[in-house]
């Protein structure tokens, strides 16, 4: 467990809510503790390592009103996303991932031929350069002021700033509506839903849609996907809650899809569709109403931690070289949840610029390029990037032929 200094919780930056943000319930219980963790996205240059690391409390809760799984300890944006460490440009999956969203935006959406695509969360412009490629206008808006300025430096518009009605205002003043807007990942970022909610409303178009990208509910506990829980993901959404949400503004939730769900959101109230309803009978079935789906979820991730940290000293003590692959959020919420340091890894392998040559945060991990891993490939490497499972493996087939092994985490630790 060697790299981790003295844990100190935060006094500042952050504050606890009280009520649930979908529904404003105080019918909230906690069903899972990850423990006090440091900001998964905040990795450490080696002259930050012996200086004192805030640390968060990272605790989930269920409503019992409107189903929503949520944190209610949030920490400050202003924290959490002015300078951020994730390149969108970088992921080469994410990449062929917007190509296809965009694909599904056009055919099943009318957009003017002077209509303008907003992107919320836009990083380096990754997703409006697939719009922009058909001649559409585009507007990203993007907090982090070091990834708004690589966009701008694309050539793509850019908003430096928290999306927000006043933010809504501002673009509708100087840009008219937008026929599309997306917030991919940014959604379940978002304390304040129902600000965010009127700010959309009001920038969007009558016809317009409204397009949301976040995590499902129902995989996240039927995998185990716990490492995926940490302090930029507020909510957890199922369905059910996003219908309750937008059903407050007027808005309908129309098809839905994908296992990363897609939900596409629009103003005039319509029929709710076969898809919806069919999702909406699987949560029903899945028991996503009760806490006692919740409290079970909560006895595996803790079951989980004990086979996987079991199987990793069980190795070392074979005397193998053990790395990890991919220097990712999520995987910083394992490594700080079963307290895996440089007694375990040697290092992390990132493709990600900003990430090279840090340390992770909490457990101080030193991230080298992947050139380390190819010219000096350990006998394992934990697969953190464990989304992208098939394409990494098929990149690193000759590791594999070679003799090197990955170790997969979730949702059962086992090496292949």
């Amino acid at each position: 467990m060697t790299g981790i200094n003295k844990i100190e919780i935060a006094k500042d930056n952050f504050t606890h809510r009280t009520t649930c943000r979908v529904c404003g319930s105080e019918k909230l219980h906690k069903f899972l503790s990850l423990g006090p963790t440091p900001l998964a996205n905040s990795f450490l240059r080696e002259n930050q390592l012996e200086a004192v690391e805030p640390y968060y409390p990272l605790d989930v809760y269920f409503c019992s009103n409107c189903y929503l799984v949520q944190l209610l300890d949030v920490v400050s944006p202003e924290v959490l996303f002015k300078e951020y460490a994730y390149v969108t440009g970088a992921s080469k999956p994410m990449q062929a991932h917007f190509t296809g969203l965009v694909e599904d935006v056009i055919q099943n959406f009318k957009i003017s031929e002077d209509g303008l695509i907003v992107d919320i969360g836009s990083n380096d412009g990754t997703l409006l350069q697939c719009f922009s490629k058909l001649g559409l206008q585009t507007l990203g808006i993007e907090p982090a002021s070091n990834i708004a300025r690589l966009a701008e430096a694309k050539g793509f518009r850019t908003v430096n700033e928290f999306f927000s009605e006043k933010c809504a205002v501002k673009i509708h003043e100087e840009h008219g509506n937008a026929d599309v807007i997306l917030a991919t990942n940014v959604f379940a970022h978002t304390d304040d839903l129902e600000g965010f909610v009127r700010g959309i409303k009001y920038l969007l178009a009558d016809n317009g849609t409204f397009v949301i990208e976040v995590p499902y509910l129902l995989n996240l506990l039927n995998n185990l996907e716990f490492d995926t829980i940490y302090h930029e993901h507020l909510s957890y959404f199922a369905v059910y809650p996003l219908i309750y949400l937008f059903r407050k503004f007027n808005m309908e939730v129309v098809p839905v899809h994908g296992g990363s769900i897609r939900v596409f959101v629009q103003k005039a109230a319509k029929q709710q569709s076969q898809r919806v309803t069919a999702l909406l009978l699987i949560e029903q079935e899945a028991k996503l109403d009760s806490l006692k789906t919740y409290t079970k979820f909560g006895e595996e991730v803790y079951s989980l931690k004990e086979k996987l940290v079991k199987l990793l000293k069980a190795l070392k003590n074979e005397g193998v070289r053990i790395t990890g692959y991919g220097a990712t959020a999520k995987g910083n919420t394992l490594l700080n949840y079963c307290k895996i340091g440089t007694d375990i890894l040697d290092y992390i392998s990132d493709t990600t610029p900003f990430k090279q040559g840090c340390y992770t945060p909490g457990m101080h991990i030193p991230v080298f390029p992947e050139e380390e891993f190819h010219e000096d490939p350990p006998d394992y490497s934990l697969l953190l990037a464990w989304n992208y499972a098939n394409e990494i493996l098929q990149k690193e087939r000759k590791y594999r032929q070679n003799g090197g092994k990955f170790i997969l985490p979730i949702p059962e630790p086992k090496v292949i």
